[in-house]
């Protein structure tokens, strides 16, 4: 049940990265940017755990 719960929580970290790159990527946001990168590579590495 924790594998799953855990896997769920890392494909809405991965989502939410997405979606903080798609709606603020603004040449003015880079530290959004990097941000929403973090997220991502922190939602890949729960999932490959």
């Amino acid at each position: 049940m924790g594998r799953i719960l855990k896997k769920t929580l890392a494909v809405i970290l991965i989502g939410l990265g997405i979606g903080i790159l798609l709606v603020l990527l603004l040449p003015l946001s880079g530290w959004l940017f990097i941000i929403g990168v973090a997220i991502i590579i922190m939602g890949i590495s729960w999932l490959c755990n």
